[in-house]
Parts: C-alpha cells; sequence; structure tokens
C-alpha cells in the first residue's frame, strides 16, 4: 500500500489538485501533516477524486505518522538533490526509483512544503531520496507536478515479482540491522556527528538496494561478529 503523504501543506486548492493526480494513477491514501485549514476548494479542484480528499488522513508530525503507521519504507522528495558532502539529501531519480522498488509493505511517498520542502531532519527519516532532474534556470517543480512524475514512473513499471523466496526485509529486521550497526559504531568510538552520518549513508545504502530478509539476517550475522571482535 503507498500513502502519498503532503507535509505542512499551505493552500487548499494544492490538497485538491494532489488528490486528482492520485486518482490518475490509482492512489488513494492521502496523508496530511499538520495542513493548512481545508475549504471548498480543496474539492473543487480534486474534481472526480474528492472521496480521496474526504477520506484523508492527518497528523501532527511526520514522526507520528511513520511510528503509527508503521511505515515499511518511506520514500521522500527534494528538489534540491545533494552531493557527496550532504548526505541527507543524496538522491535517485523517479525512474531509478520504480525500476528498483519491491517492497511488498507499506511504503509512504513524502512530499514536502510548497515552499521550503523537507527539511534535513525530515529527510534523514526516510530511507531513500528521489529528485526530478530539471532545467537550472527554474529547478523547482510544482508540489502536483512533481507527484505526477513519481507517480507515472512508479505505475508505469508496475508489475509482479516473480522470484521464489524472495521477501522483502520487515521494518523490525531492517531496525534491528541498524542497530547492530549502530552497536558496531559506539564500539568504533565514532564521534557522534561521524556516527550519525555513518548510519544515514548505511541506511539509505540499504534503501537503495531493498534488501531481502535472508540478506538482513546476513548482515547481522556479520555485524554480530564484528562486535564481538572490537569488544
Amino acid at each position: 500500500m503507498i500513502y502519498v503523504v503532503f507535509v505542512e501543506p499551505e493552500t487548499p486548492g494544492n490538497i485538491g489538485f494532489l488528490a486528482r493526480t492520485m486518482k490518475n494513477f490509482g492512489l488513494n491514501k492521502m496523508v496530511l501533516i499538520n495542513p493548512c485549514q481545508l475549504e471548498h476548494d480543496s474539492y473543487y479542484k480534486a474534481m472526480h477524486a474528492r472521496e480521496i480528499v474526504h477520506n484523508r488522513q492527518e497528523y501532527p508530525s511526520l514522526t507520528e505518522f511513520l511510528k503509527e503507521k508503521e511505515i515499511d519504507f518511506a520514500v521522500g522528495t527534494t528538489g534540491t538533490a545533494g552531493g557527496s558532502y550532504n548526505l541527507p539529501r543524496i538522491a535517485v531519480t523517479p525512474d531509478n526509483l520504480a525500476q528498483s522498488i519491491k517492497v511488498d509493505g507499506d511504503i509512504a511517498l513524502i512530499l514536502g512544503r510548497e515552499g521550503d520542502g523537507l527539511t534535513n531532519d525530515e529527510l534523514e527519516l526516510c530511507d531513500v531520496i528521489v529528485s526530478i532532474p530539471t532545467h537550472g534556470s527554474y529547478p523547482i517543480l510544482n508540489i502536483t507536478h512533481a507527484a505526477a512524475i513519481i507517480f507515472y514512473e512508479l505505475f508505469k513499471n508496475e508489475k509482479s515479482y516473480p522470484v521464489e523466496d524472495l521477501e522483502e526485509a520487515s521494518l523490525e529486521e531492517k531496525q534491528g540491522l541498524m542497530e547492530y550497526m549502530d552497536d558496531v559504531l559506539d564500539n568504533l568510538d565514532y564521534p557522534p556527528h561521524k556516527k550519525k552520518n555513518a548510519s544515514t549513508v548505511f541506511r539509505r545504502v540499504m534503501g537503495r538496494a531493498f534488501i531481502s530478509g535472508r540478506e538482513a539476517h546476513t548482515l547481522k550475522g556479520m555485524f554480530r561478529r564484528i562486535k564481538d571482535r572490537v569488544n
């Protein structure tokens, strides 16, 4: 299941336009984080997708939503992708995401504010970041235009993956793997800022790899042995 999450939308009309775009691609789970006051314009702009606006879910913060829904895979979006030294903003393109994603559980596609997008702290909650290449003269897309491009890439690649005995790592398995990674870093006496960067990098690598349960189990065994050696 894919949740389309709009963080702190500022205009009612954009909520309606997003609902309309969602319905174009068969999506119906809208989540609004600390939204503006919904008005008639939200429903008017939604056209034949008014039920998506009506059935929306609202949460006071992104953290609370991710925790309550136990999201298996969080996809953040940014219009300002970072380079090698801006770790929270290292991004893939929508087509890279669509070709790689094989998650059977709950996915959150997180769209930022119309003006400022997602913060670095919010992006660090995500397993992978998506950014759309645009022309340098006007690089930032309208939120619903960006959503439509991402939805399209996901929709056109919709297909089954008939690989026997290949199950995506669960949320608990991935969290356990992160805990082993943090334990190893603790035993290596990493400075706090370097530990945070290393954890972010490891989480993003796992996100781009879409690891299986078996792979997570193997990596946990490897980290357990490393931890035992450095103790």
